[in-house]
């Protein structure tokens, strides 16, 4: 991911040196270390062989908005109204918190594509619109990515609705490149939607605390992603980020310019077959713990926005510490209510490394 000048380093470790005593000073210790080392070798042994079977088990936390059988947000139950299973067992939720008030971290993904330049202008509109409403100033922190045939950081995290505003005024549609061997494949360029939750979800959310979400704009067709699907789905998963999905596609017939997408002499190119962006969008949002929405004459973007700002206000955060004999990989979590008749809205699982 590109990024700005200014923006954080990654801090390296600093090197610590053992402190050394002078060997006057090292006899007696030595002597004295020989006579107790003879009486105390087991219990000794014993001590130092701790650490090495010593368990380090992380806490899952799982975000959780609850909806009646009219689709009308639940904001007042208990932790005793949750029941919480992994694979299958239940477990015991050792933390709740309604997270009205807790810092939140937004990340607004922006498919800047060929196939996004007529509604361009709407999304940006409606982006700046959301962060408006959304951010609590020196609470909540926002960061703007665009992605194409690449993926840019355009403003890192930051309070400022302003900040942010402008950088929502750089987004600019990715113009065609005759030299660009993924044009001549009819790949339009490339659209990096994989590359872009992944970079998101590890370089952005994974180091923050409290809720975090991400609000990726897109058709939902990725070209050219050197991450996979999955290995995107599992890092927002890694991170505790959810995944709000907004599909905005233009139906329309797009015409590409002249001579973009042919090579010498007029020669075309076979079109690779159109992924379905919508069922993308729905796994990434459903294994994370989101929402798929699609713009329509029904639902603006903006009403989008209001639907998605209303969840964030009204989550309710579980957590649990899984069994020390859980082994490295992906767990499924099913949350429910003690009441049938509401619908809980979390993510699938999460995977557990050695």
């Amino acid at each position: 991911m590109k990024r700005q000048k200014g923006l954080r380093d990654i801090a390296k470790a600093a090197d610590r040196r053992p402190t050394q005593l002078s060997e006057e000073a090292r006899r007696p210790i030595c002597r004295f270390a020989l006579l107790i080392g003879a009486l105390l070798i087991p219990a000794s042994s014993f001590r130092a062989q701790q650490p090495q079977i010593s368990v380090q088990v992380k806490a899952v936390n799982v975000l959780a908005t609850v909806r009646d059988n009219h689709g009308q947000i639940v904001s007042n139950l208990s932790k005793d109204d949750f029941v919480l299973e992994e694979d299958g067992r239940p477990q015991t939720i050792t933390y709740f918190a309604r997270e009205t008030d807790l810092p939140l971290t937004l990340g607004l993904v922006v498919d800047t594509s060929l196939s996004q330049q007529r509604v361009i202008e709407q999304e940006r509109a409606a982006g700046q619109s959301f962060l408006s409403n959304m951010l609590r100033q020196d609470k909540d922190q926002a960061f703007v990515i665009h992605f194409d045939r690449e993926v840019e950081l355009l403003q890192d995290l930051t309070s400022s609705v302003d900040v942010l505003a402008r950088a929502l005024r750089l987004l600019e549609i990715s113009q065609p490149d005759r030299n660009d061997g993924a044009s001549r494949s009819g790949r339009g360029g490339g659209t990096l939607l994989y590359d872009a939750v992944y970079l998101a979800s590890n370089e952005e959310m994974k180091k923050q605390q409290g809720r975090k979400a991400l609000i990726v704009l897109t058709d939902g067709v990725d070209r050219g992603s050197k991450e996979s699907l999955e290995t995107a789905i599992e890092t927002a998963q890694a991170a505790d980020t959810v995944v709000y999905s907004i599909l905005f596609a233009d139906d329309r017939p797009f015409q590409r310019p002249r001579g973009f997408g042919m090579g010498g002499g007029g020669r075309r190119y076979p079109q690779q077959e159109r992924p379905d962006g919508k069922k993308v969008l729905e796994r990434i949002s459903r294994e994370t713990g989101g929402r798929l929405f699609e713009v329509s004459g029904k639902q603006t973007i903006q009403q989008i926005f209001s639907s998605i700002e209303e969840e964030l206000r009204n989550q309710y955060n579980l957590g649990y510490t899984p069994r020390a004999d859980v082994g490295p990989g992906y767990h499924k979590i099913a949350v429910t209510t003690k009441q049938k008749d509401l619908v809980v809205q979390a993510r699938d699982g999460y995977y557990a490394t050695p």
